[in-house]
């Protein structure tokens, strides 16, 4: 078992009540089985979004739906990270209009193949990344948490799954547990991506949040300038 992927999920799990054994044998773990309820009629945007009603996730089209749950993040996240390397190197920089792709999969931006427990550490960090970046503008009163809490339980998710989503709703912002989550470079740039596509930032505190987390991830401006470039053509 890859050590890293191993620690990932001990955090992910860290303080939520989820059961390690039961989001392992869910195989991809929550984040698939919220990417497969369909909320909102989008794919990242319409869970996410869906559930922080007014929270704005994006809404994606085109090959990265087709890409489907955690492999979406990575697409996006590995084109950025490859166009930013190219750049850097001199190289030819592949083309915005190519599109996604899914990275190769030794690159670290996704999960092995068959790795039930890399797979649940990956759903949980993306979640939670994005449940942290809809609440930056800290704006979800009493009544959008009474609809969020709504849509949750029509998800059709296990007793276990729904707590950890209330409870990471309900809990305060916590950059150091999302910038935690980046145990590479890989993933941190996931967590970014994943981040970003959970809102469309367009107040000061989402434009704010973003820059401390990517500065936390240590993510130079170059790649994150790819990854808002990427994140908008999809």
């Amino acid at each position: 078992m890859n050590q890293d992927w191993k620690k990932l999920l001990e955090q992910g799990l860290a303080g939520t009540g989820l059961n390690q054994q039961s989001v392992v044998s869910n195989g991809k773990g929550l984040f698939d089985k919220l990417m497969s309820s369909g909320v909102g009629g989008g794919l990242l945007g319409g869970v996410i979004g869906g559930m922080l009603a007014g929270k704005g996730g994006r809404k994606l089209t085109g090959n990265v739906v087709k890409l489907g749950g955690a492999a979406a993040v990575g697409a996006l996240a590995y084109s950025a990270w490859n166009r930013y390397r190219q750049q850097q190197a001199g190289g030819t920089v592949p083309p915005l209009s190519a599109g996604p792709s899914l990275p190769p999969p030794d690159s670290g931006f996704l999960p092995p193949p068959g790795d039930a427990v890399a797979g649940a550490a990956v759903g949980l960090a993306i979640v939670r990344a994005m449940i942290a970046a809809a609440k930056a503008d800290g704006h979800i009163d009493n009544a959008e948490r009474e609809r969020i809490f709504g849509q949750i339980s029509q998800l059709g998710l296990g007793a276990e799954e729904k707590a950890f989503l209330f409870d990471e709703i309900a809990k305060p912002l916590d950059i150091d547990a999302i910038v935690a989550l980046g145990i590479s470079p890989q993933v941190s740039i996931d967590v970014y991506t994943a981040s970003l596509l959970a809102i469309e930032v367009d107040s000061p505190a989402e434009k704010a949040y973003l820059q401390m987390l990517a500065a936390r991830l240590g993510l130079e401006q170059g790649l994150v300038d790819e990854i808002h470039a990427a994140v908008s053509r999809a």
